[in-house]
């Protein structure tokens, strides 16, 4: 009996046609098999993916031999999703959404999580401010000293990896002096904080999920371990009009909240900015008006 068809969501789909990497494609090829043999594996119910869905991953309500609503996230693995499982175990519910098993090989990291109910995303529902303060209050959790032997990667390690490929594809738009100070505080600032913890490194109003267990779980953390002050840089980010509009004043907002260093964040915004610019539209021009004098 043959493997019944799956359901690919749009976003997966655009990922591998755009981005033409090989062991992708291979690994969507076989995505029907992996999350049939998943279902066996927990005895799981599967249902229709949700939608657009992420852009290396497959994501469905499930329900368990009790009955039990979970969510079945099956990835690909890569770089930055290497330590998600282990960061919820880390964090253990507190804050974020519990992991009930996992399961990885070569090419797919595969997890058994909580499911989110009404599962409403933070960005969809609530005004940005208000954004702000539900964003930092989960951060304020959730950093914190890992366990001893944990196995999470240093900050440093993502920012270097960052830095380098914006050498191999530099962004033409931006002046070669204001470049090189992003990128070398990029790397800097990884290496000298006075602080570190578990960061999520990818928050922002999609990641935070209403739920009953807690008002706002996050799901889908990047975990490494470093300066807080990285922390806040993705959801200000996604702020696009209001970053546009007064970057200076949201980055030393979202510092006072968070009470670390308003000067510090700056510094990474800018940072970050130089190193998004090839592939972010505006960012460019928002490490002009960053730049440190």
């Amino acid at each position: 009996m043959g493997v019944p068809p799956l359901t690919i969501p749009s976003n997966l789909a655009l990922s591998v046609a755009t981005w033409g990497d090989e062991r992708l494609r291979d690994w969507l090829a076989r995505l029907p098999t992996i999350v049939d043999e998943l279902a066996d594996r927990w005895s799981l119910r599967t249902s229709e993916p949700f939608e657009p869905g992420g852009d290396c991953s497959w994501v469905a309500r499930v329900r368990d031999p009790a009955g039990q609503s979970l969510v079945l996230k099956v990835g690909f693995r890569h770089v930055e999703s290497e330590h998600e499982a282990a960061g919820l175990l880390e964090w253990g519910g507190d804050g974020a959404v519990l992991l009930h098993d996992a399961t990885e090989d070569d090419d797919t990291l595969a997890l058994l999580l909580e499911a989110c109910d009404p599962g409403t995303e933070l960005g969809r529902q609530e005004p940005e401010d208000k954004q702000d303060e539900i964003v930092v209050g989960l951060l304020r959790r959730l950093w914190r000293e890992p366990s001893e032997g944990h196995p999470f990667r240093p900050l440093q390690e993502m920012c270097d990896q960052w830095a380098d490929e914006y050498a191999s594809k530099p962004d033409q738009r931006l002046d070669a002096g204001i470049a090189r100070d992003g990128l070398s505080l990029f790397r800097d600032l990884a290496r000298t904080a006075d602080q570190s913890v578990l960061l999520l490194t990818d928050l922002h109003g999609a990641n935070i999920l209403a739920a009953r267990r807690e008002p706002w779980l996050v799901i889908d953390p990047k975990p490494y371990v470093g300066d807080p002050c990285y922390d806040l840089l993705q959801h200000m980010l996604n702020c696009q009009e209001r970053l546009t509009a007064d970057p200076v004043g949201l980055a030393r907002r979202m510092a006072d909240l968070a009470e670390l260093d308003a000067d510090r964040v700056l510094l990474w915004l800018f940072a970050r900015c130089v190193q998004e610019s090839p592939d972010w539209p505006g960012t460019a021009d928002l490490a002009r008006r960053l730049a440190p004098a």
